[in-house]
């Protein structure tokens, strides 16, 4: 008996899973409300780790194919503080725009199996009245609504998940509440080949060369900080460039060539890992703003521990969404707290002021931490 499960996201975290999940066998629908190819507001690098995940997995090929190598980081923070630091060994990264990445993604699942509808609303989880079990999917398609019965059901539709949130799983944090702002600029001036991560007191800037001549530029702000809730998203970005010395003669002569983009609230606190027959995958399962440039190491990584829990309860019939949830722990817990421990920082004043001058007098120090971003331990791995 062939088990189905439905996959609710198209994004990398879905499209993991679905790619997995056929590959073993199960017969896998995979749902998205968008088209694909489509844009989607994110820092567009892939840290080394991730793309050696990629690689294990048979995608890295089409990934690396439509990027451009990042060979390391530079971070910059207050008070003049500035480290270049390259990647150890000889490994590197990439900088895609997430259109291409998520498309090679999505090819990788349908060529294994993966049935894909696009423009197809997932409404909310089907449950069954006699188990309690979620059993499926409501599926709103061109005017129709259906219910999809589902062996097991991934929810990976994103940080406003209805599939989380209809079963109380997930919601957006109250605190802290920030926002990105982003857009793509031509001639930035010295551009390398490392991504770039600009740390100040009122957030971050990060830019990521995703061609000789292209850059996601990509700004992270708290909602009330200087009004940012009554400010355009160009208005945003031109700011933080304009207002950082070091920053605004880089882009003296740039130009923003497409219209800025906002997303938020970007933190998203999950109560758990899934339920009987559902479990969470990427932003749905919880999203923690990552400073450090891989959130896109989340998703991949989450992607596949949910496809593989998904496998567990498909063969034992027991719920799997405990395992799931010890697993990403397993997995991610050392990176939140790096992550907090830097949205902290980028909150304290004073503790800028103390990380600045350390950056400054003990490279190496920013070094372990551009490594420790880049998952360069796993990139280290023999295959």
């Amino acid at each position: 008996m062939t088990h189905r499960a439905a996959v609710v996201g198209a994004g990398p975290a879905g499209s993991i899973a679905a790619l997995v999940l056929a590959r073993a066998g199960v017969a896998v629908e995979l749902f998205d409300r968008a088209a694909f190819p489509r844009p989607k507001l994110c820092g567009d690098t892939v840290n080394p780790g991730t793309l050696a995940m990629l690689d294990a997995l048979g995608v890295g090929a089409a990934v690396r194919s439509a990027s451009r190598p990042v060979t390391g980081m530079l971070v910059t923070g207050p008070n003049g503080a500035a480290i270049a630091s390259d990647y150890p060994d000889g490994v590197h990264g990439a900088a895609i725009e997430r259109r291409e990445f998520d498309a090679a993604l999505l090819a990788a699942a349908v060529l294994a199996g993966a049935r894909f509808a696009p423009e197809t609303r997932v409404d909310a989880p089907v449950i069954d009245p006699k188990t309690g079990r979620v059993a499926g999917i409501q599926v709103h398609d061109r005017g129709r609504r259906e219910d999809m019965r589902a062996d097991i059901v991934i929810a990976a539709d994103g940080r406003g998940s209805r599939l989380g949130g209809a079963l109380g799983l997930t919601r957006f944090a109250s605190s802290p509440q920030r926002w990105a702002f982003g857009a793509y600029y031509r001639g930035i001036d010295a551009m390398t080949t490392r991504g770039e991560m600009h740390i100040r007191a009122d957030g971050y800037l990060g830019i990521a060369p995703v061609a000789p001549d292209l850059a996601n530029v990509c700004v992270v702000r708290e909602l009330a900080h200087a009004g940012i809730a009554r400010r355009p998203a160009d208005d945003t970005i031109a700011a933080a460039i304009r207002d950082d010395g070091r920053l605004r003669d880089r882009f003296s002569g740039a130009c923003r060539v497409t219209p800025p983009v906002v997303l938020g609230p970007l933190g998203v606190d999950a109560a758990g890992a899934g339920a009987p027959g559902l479990l969470l995958a990427g932003d749905a399962a919880g999203f923690v703003d990552p400073m450090t440039g891989d959130g896109l190491r989340f998703a991949v990584r989450g992607g596949i521990l949910a496809a593989e829990a998904a496998l567990g309860e498909l063969t034992t019939g027991r719920p799997a969404y405990g395992e799931l949830l010890r697993a990403r722990r397993r997995e991610f817990s050392g990176k939140w707290r790096l992550n907090r421990t830097l949205r902290w920082l980028v909150g304290s004043p004073a503790a800028l002021d103390v990380s600045a001058a350390l950056g400054a007098r003990w490279p190496a120090v920013i070094r372990a931490l551009v490594a420790a971003a880049g998952d360069v331990n796993l990139a280290r791995r023999p295959a």
